[in-house]
């Protein structure tokens, strides 16, 4: 594994914390990236952890025994075409876009078509660039691999131990139910989050007072439409028909709540919650799934001088550092007031014992 070339296309997040993943926990000592943004490129190498930095293609590129597409989708598809029958024999090419099925069938339908393995690590943040990314972004999180019509056992046997490297789960899925998937659970989930947000923009008095109150469990269940736009212009038109299928099923279950609304059927109504709430709780929340989890604490607290730097303190004093802090203003549906925002799930279950062991009433999200 260590002897490995490997070249990593986009060194944003994801190609960032792949090349910071790959130089630490598997050692390997030849990474080549390529990227239009020459700042990250003379960051990366400063830091050393690729030893050659190219804007454009090349034959060090070409000569790569795997190859990391870290793009949006559209340009995936672009170095695609620029890669096809310029790599070496036996090159792994892989990708780490959010759908499957349109580029392994474009992967299918060239001639003499190369080993392609498309790839979806289930793992990100709200950030960007190769600033922002660090080598355990990949922790625990599922890794997806939807292997193309010309791509050996042996490759995909070699693309899942260097998956397992980084600390990530590799998941075999075909193209097709990899997107059925990923619209259900990532995809209109974004578009909800989306239409909700607008749908308070769009409803609001001239004061706004419903942007004001808008906090708490809003703030929440929305955090996602936070994302990137381009991205998801990208996603949804990459991955469309089976979005609007999803949509459908989802605006079919809507319309039968308004039907338990119009006829005052309690029993539905309360099945509807309860199911809801029976499955949810039934997700287990020990690994990373595709939309980022939310790692805060929420803490039960009297408003008194001193007291976010006394829960501070204790944090800092353990190593705990703390991202964000703040006093909640809207909390019809969370307990305490004070929300403290972590880095990661290992400071959150850290913190939690602590303040816990010190009297503190704390809450999980």
């Amino acid at each position: 594994m260590q002897a490995k070339k490997i070249s990593i296309i986009g060194l944003g997040l994801i190609g960032g914390s792949l090349a910071r993943a790959l130089k630490e926990r598997l050692n390997i000592s030849s990474i080549t990236a390529v990227d239009s943004n020459e700042k990250s490129l003379s960051q990366a190498l400063k830091e050393g952890y690729i030893n050659e930095g190219f804007t454009e293609l090349n034959d060090s590129v070409y000569n790569s025994d795997i190859i990391f597409i870290c793009t949006p989708i559209r340009i995936t598809l672009e170095y695609i075409t620029q890669l096809h029958g310029k790599v070496k024999p036996g090159c792994i090419l892989t990708d780490t876009a959010s759908t499957k099925g349109e580029i392994i069938d474009y992967i299918n339908s060239l001639d003499n078509p190369p080993c392609f393995i498309g790839g979806h690590p289930m793992a990100g943040t709200e950030k960007a660039g190769f600033a922002s990314s660090f080598s355990h972004l990949f922790e625990n999180a599922y890794y997806i691999m939807s292997p193309s019509k010309n791509c050996s056992e042996e490759s995909l046997e070699s693309l899942s131990e260097m998956i397992k490297g980084i600390g990530a789960i590799p998941v075999k899925l075909d193209s097709k139910e990899h997107d059925i998937i990923t619209a259900t659970i990532s995809h209109v989930p974004h578009v909800i989050a989306s239409a909700l947000v607008n749908l308070v923009k769009f409803s609001d008095s001239p004061d706004r007072k419903m942007q004001i109150l808008a906090a708490g469990g809003f703030k929440d269940i929305t955090r996602i439409a936070s994302s990137n736009p381009t991205m998801w212009e990208n996603i949804i038109l990459s991955n469309g028909q089976i979005v609007k299928s999803t949509l459908n099923k989802f605006t079919e279950t809507i319309n039968a709540f308004i039907e338990y609304i119009d006829n005052e059927n309690s029993n539905s109504i309360y099945n509807f919650f309860e199911s809801a709430k029976k499955f949810r709780d039934s997700i287990p929340s020990n690994r990373k799934g595709l939309i980022e989890p939310q790692n805060e604490l929420i803490v039960d607290v009297v408003d008194k001088p001193g007291i976010i730097g006394e829960i501070a303190t204790i944090l800092g004093n353990n190593g705990i550092n703390i991202k964000n802090i703040n006093v909640s203003n809207s909390r019809e549906f969370e307990q305490g007031c004070l929300r403290i925002t972590l880095p990661d799930s290992s400071s959150v279950a850290d913190a939690f014992e602590l303040l816990l062991g010190k009297g503190y009433k704390v809450f999980k999200i």
